[in-house]
């Protein structure tokens, strides 16, 4: 590996942003620069030190890495605790605040599975709970009043991890993905989480090999098969047109303020992050008939923990768009009406939002969105609520809406405009929610084998 002595270190600097002051430490190794960024200005004092320390000293450096010889060799022992914190710092900048909190818990279940030993191991739930919460969440691992028993558990999970190497053991390796397919009750994990996860590891590994401390990805040369995912929607939970306008019925019965926001789910298949979102100047509506939503935001619920703006809703684009990219999407005449009745009724806020919590004049809770639709639910259909599949979450409401556009009739690559899907992903994801499909096939087969079509 190629290095050199021609080093140049600058003084630090510091980048003081609304939540978090980061100090960068700048150098340049031959004609490449590198910059690291830390939390506190001792840390990058001491990094920086740590640097002249061996450029005085005469010693080489990695032209690739832009570390000294000496450092490198310490990288190469970095503990995987210590890594991990690396990486979801490398990561946490530009990630929303739903991506951050996925995957802190992805590096902590991938940590728990990297332990070397468990004498002396903090209680199970207070571990993962710390490293969760704490060390993986680059706003809080610094912070001052962090409680005692969680610097507790994070200095003890940092003194019992393997190296970043052991992940290229094939036992280790097949012991992590096993490890993070199985709940603690020993049963499957979701397949969506596991598949999730396993592609937060993999890119972990990447990450690892830009810095410089594995070679290769042995994920991929592992024989290991991850459970099978279902992409299609599962017809029993689309709720018919009746059902919609029962379970409408009995949320407005019992929340009057929140029955336009599933509306505008069933009606014009917005996710729930989009509704939350949705603002008065949005809307291009009549008096009556049809009209237009103009998508632009969305806010997904993540916590108070993981946004920048210490908000539990985050402030996003929409999904899979890029920042200021819209989508419209038609309003039928009875979410129309819907809607003009709410703002007549409950207004906006102060920035035009339509939907918030009775109690909270600024935000939508999400546990107040699922308490009223399982009592909703609950209010049609009795005592079969909990074994029902129709429309068992609100979002089933959104499936509704794209199976009633398909069904109608809607060419696919409209549905797919409105619904903000590709095309390719909304067949996938509704082909078993099609009607009348398999009865105009048998039809065919009838007709083929020259005789009458079958009852």
């Amino acid at each position: 590996m190629l290095t050199t002595y021609n080093v140049r270190i600058w003084k630090t600097e510091v980048y003081k942003g609304k939540r978090v002051t980061s100090h960068y430490v700048r150098w340049s190794v031959e004609t490449k620069r590198f910059r690291e960024s830390f939390r506190t200005r001792a840390q990058a004092e001491s990094f920086r030190a740590a640097l002249m320390a061996a450029a005085r000293k005469g010693e080489a450096f990695y032209v690739s890495s832009g570390l000294p010889v000496s450092m490198r060799q310490t990288q190469e022992n970095m503990s995987w605790y210590e890594f991990a914190c690396d990486y979801v710092d490398a990561k946490w900048p530009k990630s929303a605040a739903t991506t951050r909190r996925t995957v802190a818990e992805a590096m902590t279940a991938v940590t728990c599975s990297m332990l070397t030993t468990d004498r002396g191991r903090p209680d199970g739930v207070q571990l993962r709970s710390a490293l969760k919460r704490f060390a993986f969440n680059t706003g809080r691992r610094d912070g001052s009043n962090q409680p005692r028993q969680v610097t507790d558990a994070l200095s003890w999970a940092s003194r019992h991890t393997r190296s970043v190497s052991a992940i290229s053991d094939p036992q280790v390796l097949r012991k992590v993905l096993d490890d993070i397919a199985t709940c603690l009750d020993g049963t499957p994990r979701a397949p969506s989480v596991v598949s999730r996860w396993r592609r937060i590891l993999h890119n972990a590994v990447e990450y690892a090999i830009e810095r410089e401390i594995l070679a290769t990805n042995p994920i991929p040369a592992l024989k290991w098969k991850p459970p099978r995912t279902v992409q299609a929607v599962d017809r029993r939970r689309v709720a018919n047109p009746a059902q919609a306008r029962a379970l409408l019925t009995a949320v407005d019965t019992r929340a009057p303020h929140l029955v336009a926001f599933y509306a505008c789910l069933y009606f014009a298949a917005l996710r729930p992050e989009e509704a939350a979102g949705l603002s008065k100047q949005n809307l291009t509506l009549p008096a009556e008939g049809w009209g237009e939503i103009h998508l632009e935001r969305a806010r997904p619920h993540a916590g108070s923990e993981w946004t920048n703006s210490g908000d539990k809703r985050d402030n996003r684009q929409l999904k899979q768009r890029a920042i200021g990219e819209t989508r419209t999407v038609p309003c039928p005449p009875e979410l129309t009406a819907l809607l003009h009745r709410h703002i007549k009724r409950f207004g906006t806020t102060a920035d035009g939002r339509l939907f918030v919590g009775q109690r909270n004049a600024d935000h939508l809770p999400v546990l107040t969105v699922t308490r009223t639709w399982a009592r909703a639910r609950e209010a049609v259909f009795g005592e079969i609520a909990g074994t029902s599949h129709v429309a068992a979450r609100p979002y089933d409401l959104r499936h509704a809406a794209v199976s009633t556009w398909l069904n109608a009739g809607v060419p696919a690559t409209q549905v797919a405009e409105w619904a903000g899907h590709s095309v390719d992903v909304l067949l996938a994801t509704y082909a078993k929610c099609i009607d009348g499909e398999a009865q105009r096939n048998r039809a065919k087969i009838d007709q083929a084998l020259g005789r009458s079509p079958s009852p």
